[in-house]
C-alpha cells in the first residue's frame, strides 16, 4: 500500500517533512528521511512484484549509512501513519456535530430566542439477536447522545464570530459607547513600533468599546454591569438562562450561585461573541487551556489556530499568555474568534511596555494596560495582588523559589522599590474598573509552590489569606472573583488545599493548575497533574487549568494542546462522576452499552478523541469487517469475555433462568450468595430479552443503563466441616 507523506505541521517550528528536500538536514531528520524512503521502497515492493534492487538499495541506505533495517523502516512508516491519524480531527468532525436548540426567554428588557449549542453524536441500532428459545429479537434504534459544546460556529477567522450578546447588552440600557484609548503601537511591543504596524492587523469589524453608563452630571458609574450585580438584584439575564440550558439546570440555581459569589460567568460586555457559561462547584467542572506566543516562537495565525483547536476538543476558557511580539493584535484576533471566555495576565504586557524591566513598572502604566484589555473584551484577568512585601522573604529558602511569572515580577518590584505592591494598594481602583466592563478577577497564586518540597508552606497560605480579604473587597463592588490554586502538591494534601480555600474564601470558585502530584516526570506532566486535578475537582474545584506534555520543557504546539485538553476533559469528567453530578455518567453508560454490543463505530464516536480511538483499533484490525467483529486484537475471537457473556445469555437465558439453574444445583438460598451471605434481588422486569447479546447491561437495566436493585441478607447454607 502507498505510504502517506509526512504532513507539514501547522506550527512551523516543529515541521519535519522527509519528502521536502529543503527540510533541515540535522542527523535526526536525515535518519528519518532515510527510514521513510526505505519504507516506501519496501512497501512498493510488497504491493507489486518483489523489487530486489529497491530492497537492496533500501537495505544499503539504512543499514549501511544509518543502521536502520528495512523491517524497522516499515514499522516506522506504519507507526507514523497511526500517529498521524491520531493527531487529526477528521473522524471527530464527521461524527460529533455542533447543533443548536432554541430556548425562548423573556425578561423586563426584551424577548429572546436563544440558540443553545450542543454536540450531537448519532448512534447505530442495537443489533438483533436470537434467544435460547429460538425467538429472534429485532434490532432496536438508539437515540442520539447530546453533550456540552464549546466549539463555536465555524467562520472565517478574518471575519470573526457573530456578536450574539450585542443586542442583549443593548436592551438592558445601562451601557454607553465611548471613544476609548487611541491605538498605540507600543501596545504591540518594540518590533511593531519599529515596523510602524503590527505584523497582521485586525481588518474585521471594529466596534466602539462599551462601559457602564455614567451619570452625566457627576460622571460616576450609575451601577455595575456585572452578572453578579444583576443576580443580587433578582434580575435573570439572557446570559443566565443560556448557561442554565447548557448545564441542564434551573436558572434560579445559576442566579443564586452568582449572587452568593460561589459561581462566576466571565463575560466582558466588549466580548459579545462569547457564548455564556458558568464556573462553580455546583456545575460541570470546567477546563482552561493556556496559549500565547513567546519572544522565541509562534505567530498570530498559529495562536488563532490553537484557540480553535482547543475549543474544538473541549476547552471551556482560554488564557492568552502572550509575552512576545504583537501582544495587543494577537489578543484582538483571539477575542474576535473566541466563543469561550478569554483570560489574560496583564502584567505580562505591562512588562513588555517597559522593555522587560520590572523596576520601571508603575500603577499608572498597569492601569492603562488593564483598561486597554477591558476595552478589547478580556473576560477575566489574573491579578497577583496577594504577593505582599512581607511575604517575599518567606520564599527565600524554598527549593524552587517563586515560580509564578507574575508573582516573581511583583516580588522583584516590591524589593527594588521598598514599597508594598501597587496591585494591593490600588485594588479598589481595579474593582471600580472591572465593574464597568464585567471583568472577573482571577486572583493569582503568585506564591504557589513549584515543587512538592515547597508545598503547603507559610508563603502559600499567607497569600491565600490575603486573597480571601481581596475576595470580599471585590464582592463589595459586585465584581466576580475566582481564586487560583497551587501547582505542585503531594496527593495526600490535595483535598486539604481545596477545603482550606473554600473556608477562607467563602466558597469563591477555585481555579487550579493541576496540581502536579510528583515532580519526577518531565514530558508526562499532563498525567502527573491530571491525577491531582481529578482529586481536587472531586472535592469542589470549579475549573482546572490544563497541563500539556511540554510543561516545564517548552511552548506547547498543536499536538500538545490536544493532548492537554483531552487529558483534562477526562479528569474533569471523572470528578463530575465522583461528585454524582446529575447526568455526568450518561456518556459512560452509552459507551458501555456500545462496547457490550460490539458497536465499534459508536465506541469511536462516543470517545473524547474518536480519531485516536479509531487509529489504535485499525492499527491491528483495519478491515471493515472488524467494525462488526465480536472481538479486538487484545483477546482475539476465542477469549473475549463480553462475547463469552453474550454466549452464556444466549445458551442459558437471562437472570431468571440462570438463577433457576443455580437453585437446582445449589439449593434455593445458595444461589447468588456472596461474601457474608449477600445476594442481589433485581427489581426490574425480567424477560427472555435480557438473555440476548444486545440486552445492554443485563436484567433490570434502567434509563441510565445500570442494573437497579437492592442487596438483601440471606441465610447461608450450613457448611459441613
Amino acid at each position: 500500500m502507498p505510504i502517506q507523506q509526512f504532513p507539514t505541521s501547522q506550527f512551523g517550528s516543529d515541521s519535519v517533512n522527509p519528502a521536502d528536500p529543503a527540510a533541515p538536514a540535522s542527523p535526526d531528520v536525515a535518519r528519518a528521511m532515510a527510514a521513510f524512503e526505505a519504507a516506501k521502497s519496501v512497501a512498493t515492493a510488497a504491493d507489486g512484484a518483489p523489487d530486489a534492487n529497491a530492497a537492496a538499495s533500501a537495505h544499503e541506505c539504512t543499514c549501511g549509512a544509518n543502521g536502520v533495517d528495512p523491517a524497522d523502516a516499515k514499522r516506522f512508516a506504519k507507526q507514523h501513519k497511526v500517529d498521524d491519524q491520531a493527531r487529526g480531527s477528521s473522524r471527530r468532525d464527521a461524527v460529533q456535530k455542533r447543533i443548536t436548540r432554541p430556548v425562548h426567554f423573556e425578561n423586563a428588557s426584551g424577548s429572546y430566542d436563544l440558540e443553545i449549542p450542543f454536540t450531537e453524536i448519532k448512534l447505530s441500532d442495537t443489533p438483533s439477536f436470537t434467544l435460547a428459545s429460538g425467538r429472534t429479537v429485532p434490532s432496536k434504534p438508539n437515540a442520539p447522545f447530546y453533550d456540552y459544546n464549546t466549539e463555536g460556529p465555524q467562520t472565517d477567522p478574518k471575519d470573526g464570530l457573530p456578536a450574539i450578546r450585542l443586542q442583549w447588552i443593548a436592551d438592558r440600557g445601562d451601557t454607553e459607547s465611548y471613544e476609548g484609548r487611541a491605538r498605540d503601537l507600543a501596545d504591540d511591543g518594540r518590533r511593531a513600533e519599529q515596523r510602524g504596524e503590527a505584523s497582521k492587523e485586525w481588518r474585521g469589524a471594529k466596534r466602539a468599546p462599551l462601559r457602564a453608563a455614567t451619570d452625566p452630571q457627576t460622571g460616576e458609574t450609575k451601577h455595575p454591569v456585572t452578572q453578579m450585580w444583576y443576580a443580587r438584584h433578582g434580575i435573570v439575564t439572557p446570559e443566565m438562562r443560556y448557561a442554565a440550558a447548557r448545564e441542564d439546570c434551573d436558572v434560579e440555581l445559576v442566579r443564586s450561585e452568582l449572587a452568593a459569589g460561589r459561581a462566576v460567568m466571565p463575560l466582558n460586555i466588549n466580548h459579545p461573541e462569547a457564548e455564556p457559561m458558568i464556573i462553580g462547584e455546583r456545575f460541570l467542572t470546567k477546563l482552561n487551556a493556556n496559549m500565547g506566543n513567546s519572544a522565541v516562537t509562534s505567530s498570530i495565525d498559529e495562536e488563532v489556530a490553537k484557540l480553535r483547536w482547543a475549543t474544538k476538543w473541549g476547552a471551556d476558557t482560554v488564557m492568552d499568555l502572550s509575552t512576545g511580539n504583537d501582544i495587543h493584535t494577537t489578543r484582538e484576533w483571539i477575542l474576535r474568534n473566541s466563543p469561550v471566555p478569554i483570560g489574560t495576565v496583564p502584567m505580562y504586557q505591562a512588562l513588555e511596555k517597559v522593555q522587560e524591566d520590572p523596576s520601571k513598572l508603575s500603577w499608572e502604566l498597569f492601569r492603562d494596560t488593564v483598561i486597554e484589555q477591558c476595552e478589547q473584551g478580556v473576560d477575566y484577568m489574573t491579578i497577583h495582588a496577594g504577593v505582599l512585601l512581607r511575604y517575599v522573604p518567606l520564599t527565600a529558602n524554598r527549593v524552587t523559589g517563586i515560580v509564578s511569572r507574575g508573582g516573581s515580577i511583583m516580588a522583584q518590584w516590591c524589593l527594588t522599590h521598598h514599597r508594598e505592591s501597587f496591585l494591593y494598594t490600588h485594588f479598589d481602583e481595579l474593582c471600580e474598573i472591572f465593574q464597568k466592563y464585567d471583568v472577573c478577577f482571577s486572583l493569582g497564586d503568585g506564591l504557589r509552590p513549584g515543587s512538592l518540597a515547597d508545598a503547603n508552606d507559610r508563603a502559600q497560605y499567607a497569600e491565600l489569606m490575603t486573597l480571601a480579604e481581596l475576595t470580599q473587597r471585590a464582592w463589595d463592588h459586585d465584581v466576580q472573583v475566582m481564586i487560583e490554586g497551587p501547582g505542585h502538591v503531594p496527593f495526600d494534601t490535595v483535598r486539604m488545599n481545596i477545603e482550606i480555600e473554600k473556608a477562607l474564601c467563602k466558597g469563591a470558585p477555585f481555579y487550579t493548575l493541576g496540581p502536579l502530584t510528583t515532580d519526577a516526570a518531565p514530558g508526562y506532566d499532563h498525567i502527573t497533574s491530571a491525577i491531582g486535578a481529578t482529586e481536587i475537582a472531586r472535592y469542589g474545584t470549579a475549573m482546572l487549568c490544563y497541563v500539556t506534555p511540554k510543561e516545564h520543557l517548552g511552548l506547547p504546539n498543536k499536538d500538545d494542546v490536544k493532548t492537554g485538553v483531552i487529558t483534562y476533559k477526562i479528569a474533569a469528567h471523572a470528578a463530575d462522576i465522583a461528585k454524582h453530578h446529575p447526568g455526568a455518567r450518561r456518556r459512560d453508560d452509552e459507551m458501555s452499552r456500545a462496547r457490550f454490543e460490539f458497536r465499534w463505530d459508536d465506541q469511536f464516536n462516543l470517545s473524547y478523541d474518536p480519531d485516536t480511538a479509531l487509529a489504535y483499533h485499525d492499527d491491528t484490525l483495519p478491515a471493515g469487517a472488524a467494525k462488526t467483529a465480536h472481538f479486538c486484537s487484545m483477546c482475539g475471537p476465542k477469549f473475549c469475555s463480553m462475547a463469552i457473556s453474550q454466549n452464556i445469555r444466549s445458551e442459558f437465558g437471562g437472570a431468571t433462568e440462570q438463577r433457576r439453574l443455580a437453585d437446582e444445583v445449589l439449593g434455593e438460598n445458595a444461589a447468588g450468595a456472596g461474601v457474608g451471605g449477600m445476594t442481589w434481588d433485581a427489581d426490574g422486569a425480567e424477560d427472555e430479552a435480557s438473555a440476548g447479546a444486545g440486552a445492554g447491561l443485563g436484567a433490570g437495566a434502567g434509563a441510565g443503563g445500570v442494573q437497579r436493585g437492592v442487596f438483601r441478607k440471606v441465610a447461608s447454607p450450613k457448611s459441613s466441616r
